[in-house]
């Protein structure tokens, strides 16, 4: 059987277990022992068993619960009210005024949340009743939320870069290095359409609320100052190497309990109810990362990656054309899958791919999850665009429509990293890895 035969007999596989409702991680499961089983000779048992305790065993895999749990401590907190209440008395003057609170509470959430429901579940509880109040343009409210929150996947800590530092041995404070500029870059293009909208439409903007003294926008902002100490901290100690990033996270849970006791949010309930859903959360990861570990293994056995790069290599194509070809890969499959399920079913086939192509791994860590950022706005199965449904009740064709315009951002950040790799690489090569 020819390679390409033999991917799309396993594909097919893959895509039925998943249609039918199993489980991601299952289904990687079984994809990998038909592989073994039908088209190796390899001790099936022996080397499940091995790479599920390998996988799970993972010293760069206990940064994940931890960030997660700091995520759901503050999720429960009143963050969100106090980022409101902070940010919005210096945006009165900005054209779009309050629409730029999505964007920049998106930013500073997903800096401790790392997740990008969570991040539009959060803002957008906060945002939406406020500025719908105000008269603020549902589009627009509804687009920069769903645009922003995809922040949550770029912004460090972020919970996919974790996953793929894991699934492809990078060092996971170097893609948290990396992704920072790009992460600025993305709220810089948000904020600048924001302000370009609002200048061509200045009669759909309400008017502001009464200026403020330099001193009153100072004590209005108060609260903010121990969440942004908390950021602060966490991602400071991973750039200027004092911490790792499993370290600095168990140093921002014990951070966002006191933060969340000094808010008066921290009780018996809210503390069990954080650490059963980062419990939940973190189980399903570290499952599919087993799983898509076990699948990388079975499929080096079978020989389909190489045999794939080798034929892909004949094609002739360009490291540009390969991108555009991903691109457009990745944003199908993110169409049915979440962004973490994409990333640890691809890297096993992929990654070679790449790597023949001559292609930075961590460049293309940060490039995956834009293009993954950008799935997650895209109907049918576009995780924000379920979110704001849920908080809003509107269609979801209507949801998708107002992020088409953060949907072709993405695609410009997406083009710009392309064209100037340095966006990514500067901060790591300055930092030394």
């Amino acid at each position: 059987m020819s390679e390409v035969a033999l991917t799309l007999f396993l594909l097919l596989i893959l895509f039925a277990l998943l249609g039918s409702g199993i489980w991601v991680a299952f289904s990687l499961l079984s994809v990998g022992m038909v592989g073994m089983l039908v088209f190796t000779e390899a001790p099936l048992g022996d080397v499940l068993a091995t790479t599920v305790w390998g996988a799970s065993n993972s010293w760069s895999l206990a940064a994940l619960p931890l960030f997660i749990w700091m995520g759901e401590i503050l999720f429960r907190s009143r963050l969100s009210e106090d980022m409101f209440s902070g940010l919005s008395p210096w945006l009165t003057h900005l054209p779009g005024r309050l629409l730029h609170v999505n964007i920049l509470g998106c930013a500073i959430f997903a800096a401790v949340s790392g997740s990008s429901a969570a991040t539009a579940a959060t803002i957008g509880k906060m945002s939406i009743p406020e500025l719908s109040k105000r008269k603020y343009p549902e589009h627009m409210l509804i687009g920069t939320l769903a645009g922003s929150a995809t922040l949550g996947l770029l912004i460090p800590p972020s919970i996919i870069l974790i996953v793929y530092g894991v699934a492809t041995e990078q060092s996971i404070a170097r893609l948290f290095i990396g992704g920072l500029l790009p992460g600025l870059l993305l709220v810089g293009l948000f904020v600048g359409y924001v302000v370009i909208w609002s200048l061509a439409n200045p009669e759909k903007i309400p008017p502001g609320e009464t200026s403020l003294s330099f001193a009153e926008k100072i004590k209005r902002s108060r609260r903010l100052i121990p969440v942004v100490l908390l950021i602060a901290g966490v991602i400071g100690s991973i750039y200027s190497g004092i911490a790792s990033p499993t370290d600095a996270a168990a140093v921002g849970v014990a951070l966002s309990l006191l933060l969340s006791k000094y808010t008066g949010t921290l009780n018996m309930r809210t503390f069990f109810d954080g650490l059963m859903g980062a419990t939940k959360t973190s189980c399903m990861i570290a499952f599919i990362l087993a799983g898509a570990a076990f699948l990388t293994v079975a499929m080096g056995f079978t020989g389909i990656p190489k045999m794939l790069a080798v034929w892909i290599a004949t094609l002739g194509l360009s490291p540009y054309a390969l991108l555009g070809a991903l691109t457009v890969f990745f944003i199908i499959l993110g169409c049915f899958l979440d962004g973490i399920s994409v990333v640890v079913l691809t890297t096993s086939v992929i990654m070679p791919m790449v790597e023949q192509a001559g292609i930075d791994p961590l460049w293309f860590g940060i490039f995956i999850v834009i293009v993954v950022e950008m799935s997650q706005i895209t109907p049918p199965v576009g995780f924000n665009l379920f979110v704001i449904q849920g908080l809003t009740g509107l269609n979801i064709l209507k949801v998708a429509y107002a992020a088409i315009p953060f949907f072709l951002l993405l695609m410009v950040a997406l083009i710009l990293i392309v064209a100037f790799p340095s966006i990514v690489t500067v901060l790591p090569n300055m930092m030394g890895g």
